[in-house]
């Protein structure tokens, strides 16, 4: 595959096409694209060649971490040199208006290609995924990630894949430009650890690989459309649409996009089952997946003789500067701790999302996910629970309306800075919308409180028969022990059940905001504590009676209750 002179060009048939802007040596005849950062345009360099020139868009041409995110794009695509791969072929970052030259494709993306023509089967359907796998091989030799391999970003030549768009991609040795850690990809082609706030690695590829395979097989998003927290839930969960996808290959494309990474097969095991498919073989004997008795932990050589896994493998992400320790805290699911304190200086995810710019991170990916504090908070509403149960509720509701509607602004926020950069009209867009991410929080929390409460009540009688049948008497759900465990079980379906997903980033975020330091953390989580013992304390003096205050005058005086 070569760059190709457009007929008239000045530099194929003597003729010259009509003059129109240039940027400097270069013509510009189109705009073929765009995005939050830049344009896209359709451009001939001074021989008449055809390349595809970004450009900057003027809001944010001087902006100094726009240029320094154009200038890691170039040092990414100036790493891999593969057909596969439009090259980088020349930039300028310095001038008055910033641009980055590519290999110009003249083919349509895959999504275009869909649309119009329907699902791919059969022998192309084989040819896009072993051309992406290469693509893919060729990127992660170079030690980068693409982070955002879509339908979108890959283009078809003459039925080949190349692939596009490394402006979020990132490198093994890039020093992060903010603390928030991971630029957010695209929602239905983002994988689910990634969603859930694990470090990005080679795997967040090959599991969108997955997904772009699903799609060009099936003709839909293989996670549907719709609010971004409803497609990242469907994600977490598993739930793909494979209705459109041949019965031959769904059973192979469903296992890998399994939310759990073990259960994915590889990459290899994938080529070779649509190898088998476009022969029209069984594929079944390609999913046995068998158990990974070994994984790398080490650092690995740049040069490699097999495939990455789609399964998790070590992560490749930005190093921090040693001499910069807040970074220490920064990305990363829970791992081991009981809490990962965020540095004393570390920006709420509001703050962080507010001081974003045209593809930005998203603050909340990355980050510790602060499992101490949450279970401490846990404790507190079980021991609250078993005291004061309606109460309990109540405030229960108003904690998960008030983490939705979190979660809705910082993700409204961050999507707007994300696709169309830092613009005057932010400020009273946010105040604008707040009332409709209330309206909206407040309905996600009644819906999705409803299988929770169910659950509970449902657990809260079992449990009062299972004490029962061990201590004998009758049943008794109204005593503490029943209703904290229905309060466990019931906490438990909210927080990983369905619509789970915007509870459980609004909940870290809330958390984030409100003990943002070691200390703050350390005393948070002490107070949490302390207040469910003596819950617990009071409950158990009490004899286990629960008091349904204020619906029912409590049963025992209670200072400054019943008064």
């Amino acid at each position: 595959m070569r760059t190709e002179a457009i007929e008239g060009s000045d530099g194929g048939d003597g003729t010259s096409a009509p003059d129109g802007p240039r940027i400097g040596p270069y013509r510009l005849i189109q705009q073929i694209g765009e995005g939050g950062m830049g344009v896209v345009h359709l451009a001939l360099d001074p021989h008449g060649r055809a390349v595809a020139l970004k450009l900057l868009r003027p809001h944010i041409a001087h902006d100094k971490d726009a240029r320094t995110r154009l200038a890691r794009e170039v040092d990414v695509l100036g790493r891999i040199r593969d057909p596969r791969v439009a090259a980088v072929i020349d930039a300028d970052l310095d001038g008055d208006r910033p641009y980055l030259v590519t290999r110009y494709v003249p083919g349509p993306a895959l999504d275009d290609v869909v649309k119009e023509h329907g699902p791919i089967t059969g022998g192309p359907l084989l040819s896009l995924g072993r051309g992406l796998a290469e693509a893919l091989d060729a990127i992660h030799s170079a030690d980068v990630i693409h982070r955002d391999l879509k339908p979108g970003n890959v283009l078809l030549l003459d039925g080949d894949p190349v692939l596009i768009d490394f402006g979020i991609a990132h490198v093994a040795d890039d020093v992060r430009i903010t603390m928030t850690g991971l630029v957010m990809g695209t929602p239905g082609y983002l994988s689910p650890e990634v969603v859930e706030g694990a470090p990005v690695t080679e795997a967040t590829d090959w599991w969108g690989w997955a997904a772009t395979l699903a799609f060009a097989a099936s003709g839909a998003p293989p996670f549907g459309r719709g609010p971004m927290d409803v497609v990242l839930s469907r994600v977490s969960r598993g739930e793909a649409d494979l209705t459109g996808v041949d019965p031959r290959l769904a059973p192979l494309l469903r296992a890998a996009l399994s939310p759990e990474p073990r259960q994915r097969p590889d990459a290899d095991e994938v080529v070779e089952a649509l190898e088998r498919y476009a022969e029209g073989k069984p594929v079944t004997t390609a999913l046995s997946a068998p158990p990974r008795h070994t994984q790398v932990l080490e650092q690995r050589p740049t040069a490699r003789w097999d495939r990455p896994a789609v399964a998790d493998r070590r992560p490749v992400g930005p190093v921090a500067l040693p001499v910069d320790r807040d970074d220490e805290w920064d990305g990363g699911a829970d791992v081991g701790g009981f809490d990962e304190p965020s540095p004393e200086d570390e920006p709420s995810d509001w703050q962080a999302a507010w001081e974003g710019d045209a593809g930005e991170p998203d603050p909340r990916i990355g980050r510790a996910g602060r499992t101490g504090t949450l279970v401490a908070l846990l404790a507190l509403f079980v021991a609250g629970a078993a005291a004061f149960p309606v109460v309990a509720a109540v405030v229960a509701v108003l904690w998960s309306w008030a983490a939705r509607t979190a979660d809705r602004s910082v993700t409204s926020l961050v999507l707007r800075r994300h696709n169309r950069g830092r613009r005057r009209s932010d400020v009273p867009f946010a105040v604008a919308a707040s009332p409709w991410h209330l309206v909206i929080g407040l309905v996600a929390t009644v819906v999705s409180a409803l299988l929770p409460l169910v659950v509970g009540v449902c657990a809260v009688f079992s449990a009062a028969l299972a004490i029962v049948a061990v201590t004998g008497g009758q049943p008794e759900p109204d005593r503490s022990a029943p209703v904290a465990v229905g309060a466990v079980v019931a906490g438990l379906m909210a927080w990983w059940g369905p619509g789970g997903a915007g509870l459980r980033r609004g909940s870290r975020s809330i958390v984030r905001g409100t003990s943002p330091g070691p200390r703050a953390t350390r005393v948070v989580v002490a107070l949490l504590l302390l207040g469910a013992a003596g819950l617990v304390v009071w409950s158990l003096q009490q004899g286990g009676t629960v008091q349904w205050w204020p619906t029912q005058q409590p049963s025992v005086v209670v200072p400054g209750v019943n008064r």
